[in-house]
């Protein structure tokens, strides 16, 4: 049993703490890639769906049968001698997303908590630092039992904001209230796949645990439930801003959840979302700054030098937070507009448009399982 769910689920548990905090930590990202569209941002979903489900299987399919499970090793067998673009495209993507989550925590630390920014940040570097200085078993423990209370406190937020604006968010559904210029179905499923897109950047994250799978079966299924597992939080975000869908008060702001919690009936419950979001940043942290130091590694193994001790690897971490921190300042409307659209280009680009069709290829042409399954 312990065996199937490192097979199967954990692989999803691991792309879904990663994915939270550029995902739909915020809501900004709901509000930007589908909220803002009223009832057509369901094709946005879809496409978000599909496009999780289809990219996660063919990637796990793909770091099994090349026994890649670090980005630099799987990028190089994917896009050869292009493999640095990927390298400073993942580096760059990092540091926007933690930023993006960087800021917000900042903000709300502050606003619905009174801690000053400067301590907030600190003590969350401190927090990452530790985690991903202790190695892979930690971080395995960490993440599995973290996603799990994330994913309760989201559910638990979706719910208490539907409940509260059921009646307008089935009129939004309806199409009743979508503006009259909205986009047609082709550029909403666009949209969707830029979403992908940029959120391609936690599967680098998710590769350390993929060495367990030894059949296609396992691959494809944990790439599914990934999928299912990445989409069901953005279904609940979507809905619960439709319930004050078109109120620019939530559709403008800079973390709409806050919004909508506080005009839900606040209270505790904004009390929780600020630890949550706080909680998120280390989540996301955690799994991305892990692949940049899995990578590291990989590359010392290569030239016959030993990898980063837990120290290097928790000085590595603080680096990136730093960078991450500054960056922050520029403010979370224009790092998820244009950070996160410019970026979800390359991602496509780079791992997407490869994996889809040489990856296929070269997955096509080998063995559906390896000699542990036999």
């Amino acid at each position: 049993m312990k065996q199937l769910f490192q097979q199967i689920v954990l692989p999803g548990v691991i792309f879904q703490s990663v994915l939270i905090g550029g995902a739909y930590a915020t809501g900004r990202e709901i509000v930007e890639y589908g909220g803002q569209y009223g009832s057509g941002g369901l094709w946005s979903l879809v496409a978000i769906g599909l496009g999780f489900s289809a990219t996660t299987a063919v990637c796990y399919e793909f770091a099994r049968v090349t026994r890649c499970y670090d980005y630099r090793s799987l990028v190089r067998e994917l896009i050869g001698p292009l493999w640095p673009l990927f390298d400073l495209l993942y580096v760059t993507m990092v540091i926007v997303v933690i930023a993006v989550v960087s800021a917000a925590s900042g903000a709300i630390g502050e606003q619905v908590l009174g801690l000053p920014y400067a301590v907030g940040v600190t003590l969350i570097v401190v927090i990452v630092a530790a985690i991903n200085a202790a190695g892979r078993n930690t971080i395995e423990r960490f993440k599995s039992v973290g996603s799990v209370l994330l994913y309760l406190g989201y559910a638990l937020f979706a719910g208490t904001v539907v409940v509260a604006t059921r009646a307008n968010i089935g009129q939004a559904l309806s199409g009743a209230l979508d503006p009259a210029d909205s986009p047609g179905i082709g550029a909403l499923l666009g949209v969707g796949l830029l979403y992908a897109g940029y959120n391609l950047a936690s599967l680098p994250g998710t590769l350390f645990v993929l060495d367990r799978q030894t059949a296609r079966w396992q691959a494809v299924t944990a790439g599914i439930l990934t999928g299912v597992l990445s989409t069901i939080p953005f279904l609940l975000t979507y809905l619960a801003v439709l319930g004050f869908y078109p109120d620019p008060a939530v559709l403008e702001a800079q973390v709409p959840w806050l919004v909508m919690l506080e005009r839900a009936g606040g209270g505790w419950l904004v009390g929780l979302f600020a630890i949550v979001v706080m909680w998120t940043l280390v989540e996301t942290s955690v799994g991305m700054i892990h692949a940049i130091t899995d990578r590291i590694s990989a590359n010392l193994r290569e030239v016959g030098r030993p990898e980063l001790t837990g120290r290097q690897a928790g000085t590595i971490t603080v680096g990136v937070l730093i960078a991450a921190a500054l960056l922050s300042r520029m403010g979370i409307i224009a790092l998820v507009a244009q950070g996160y659209s410019m970026l979800a280009y390359g991602f496509l680009l780079l791992f997407a448009a490869p994996l889809l069709t040489y990856g296929v290829w070269r997955i096509a042409r080998a063995p559906s399982s390896t000699a542990a399954d036999a």
